[in-house]
């Protein structure tokens, strides 16, 4: 049964890229409009083994990686002081609420203005897009700690820093890392944001020439490809780092 159900999704997947291949085979859809998914599959060996892919891959994750761990860690702070303080939760809130619902689209070019169209800016707008998903998961799960584990703490006179350390935190765990998991992925689309406002290299960059002066459908379904292939990775990344920090609890 779990054999059955780890294939059952690829089985799907692969019905639906028969499905896609017949139906752009049948129709005779020029390739500009829509490839098939054989033409996909060449152009994405393509690009890969000419050193196009990396070539953009590579800024992309840099941006994400640093974007994202400097997002994460300030999303993480911020929410552990909100989260044990009701005075700076009350002030905060509204502001934060504010920045979340602001589209990153539209300080996006701000951003680009203020630090240049390198790679400070995709990094600046990863920080930011991972920030505040990180802070309300954070500031949600230390607040909400089981109430007996804090009164135990009382009992044994421990200091608001070792009942964070040693009962908040643990017992916040997993809400911290569902906020890293929705965080990872807005690390991608930021860094992706960004490059589309500006650059030279990048995924980002690369899905704006495949569907500009190129105008190479297929290789724009290689690079979207690419980009859903980096989404995933970053999710497993966060979710190998919750079991081992669950074995390190343990």
């Amino acid at each position: 049964m779990r054999s059955g159900g780890r294939i059952s999704p690829l089985l799907f997947g692969a019905a639906l890229l028969l499905v896609w291949e017949l139906a752009v085979r049948l129709s005779g859809a020029p390739v500009f409009l829509l490839p098939a998914p054989s033409v996909v599959a060449l152009r994405f060996a393509q690009a890969w083994s000419d050193g196009t892919m990396l070539r953009h891959l590579l800024p992309t994750v840099g941006e994400i990686l640093a974007g994202g761990l400097l997002g994460g860690a300030l999303g993480l702070a911020l929410g552990m002081l909100l989260g044990l303080s009701g005075a700076a939760r009350r002030i905060a809130s509204p502001y934060l609420v504010a920045a979340q619902s602001t589209p990153i689209l539209a300080l996006g070019p701000l951003l680009v203005l203020w630090f240049g169209p390198g790679a400070a800016a995709k990094i600046a707008i990863c920080t930011l897009i991972t920030l505040f998903p990180m802070a309300i998961a954070t500031l949600i799960a230390v607040r909400d700690t089981d109430r007996g584990l804090l009164e135990l703490s009382r009992a044994m006179g421990g200091t608001r820093w070792q009942t964070l350390v040693t009962f908040r935190l643990p017992a916040a765990r997993s809400g911290i890392f569902v906020g890293a998991r929705i965080a990872a992925t807005l690390a991608v689309v930021g860094a992706i944001v960004g490059e589309w406002l500006g650059g030279s290299a990048g995924l980002g960059v690369l899905v704006n020439l495949a569907r500009g002066s190129l105008f190479d459908t297929p290789l724009l379904f290689a690079a979207l490809i690419q980009i859903a292939l980096l989404g995933v990775a970053a999710y497993g990344s966060v979710v190998v780092a919750e079991r081992l920090s669950s074995r390190l609890i343990k």
